[in-house]
């Protein structure tokens, strides 16, 4: 069953004036369309700048998006903010949640971790004011943290107690989905293992979807069950992740994962086969966008979009000259 689906997803910037001339608008998404479904994991990656982080605020409305539609089940949420009726707005909020890159910067560093998260309840009313200490202690310890963490200040806590606190914060209002914006970017390697391993848990247990947003290919790797591959704003490659790691077809993806570094020092260094740097997004190449750095391009990779091309088992890319 489909729990989250977006369609058509943009969003435009106003671009800065060079001169005399301005620039048409930066777009930051272009046409981004996607599904998980329920207890489902999917992974979108691509380099930083590519709009992995515009297309989860903009299905929030954490900015509000140009174009297209986002469904959470059977609530529409783009027409849900549309209306600007508080009641649908907070029903969005609950359906689906946050968890962002800097849990310390996610914090508000004068409430105390016990104060942070009982704000969800209060703000959407879920329980009267004498259950929320109950609450706030049932949440730390679906996240393995112990009560006493409630009394605490956010500069008290490691890195990854903060970011479990973000977990638990956003697991409050009971939502469906979480958005996890590189989770555990900030993390040493042995906490992002116990941050990684704690989504999956809660994924079992309270039967999640996420949405698993990030650069790093081994996290996404082990925690996803299908990859959205991104570039310049748009949607290059989706399949299973066994699919995308085993056979990738579009050459972005292929350099992608040429430059993942392996855990051996006798192996040969990770080279990214993509040439050149990417573009900018004011002056963004016609035809593919990747084809100025693709080393299988073709005549036509210059000057016509590739449409999105299906096989049999849900493998599905954009390429003229598929690998």
């Amino acid at each position: 069953m489909t729990l989250l689906r977006v369609e058509g997803l943009e969003k435009l910037y106003p671009a800065p004036r060079r001169g005399w001339r301005r620039p048409a608008a930066l777009r930051a998404v272009d046409g981004v369309s996607f599904s998980v479904a329920a207890r489902e994991t999917l992974g979108l990656v691509g380099e930083s700048g590519c709009g992995k982080t515009t297309v989860a605020r903009s299905l929030l409305h954490l900015v509000a998006p140009s174009a297209g539609q986002v469904w959470i089940g059977d609530i529409d949420v783009t027409g849900a903010f549309r209306e600007g009726r508080r009641e649908r707005e907070l029903a969005v909020r609950r359906a689906v949640q946050y968890v962002f890159q800097d849990p310390f910067l996610a914090l508000n560093p004068r409430w105390t971790v016990g104060e942070a998260l009982a704000e969800p309840l209060r703000v959407h009313g879920l329980l009267p004011p004498g259950a929320w200490p109950a609450r706030v202690r049932d949440l730390l310890e679906l996240v393995g943290l112990e009560a006493g963490h409630a009394a605490r200040y956010p500069h008290e806590l490691s890195g990854g107690q903060r970011q479990r606190v973000g977990i638990a914060r956003a697991l409050a209002v009971q939502p469906r989905v979480l958005v996890c914006d590189e989770p555990v970017s900030s993390l040493d390697v042995s906490v992002r293992a116990q941050i990684l391993n704690l989504l999956g848990d809660l994924q079992d247990q309270l039967g999640l979807s996420y949405l698993y947003i990030s650069h790093d290919l081994a996290s996404v790797r082990s925690v996803s069950h299908r990859i959205a591959v991104m570039y310049l704003g748009r949607i290059v490659e989706t399949g299973p992740t066994g699919a995308i790691f085993a056979s990738p077809r579009h050459h972005y993806t292929r350099a992608l994962l040429a430059a993942i570094l392996v855990p051996d020092p006798n192996a040969p260094r990770a080279r990214s086969l993509a040439l050149g740097e990417p573009p900018s997004l004011l002056e963004r190449p016609a035809g593919c966008h990747f084809h100025p750095r693709c080393p299988a391009a073709l005549a036509d990779c210059r000057t016509t979009v590739p449409a999105m091309v299906t096989d049999g088992a849900g493998h599905s890319f954009a390429c003229h000259n598929p690998g």
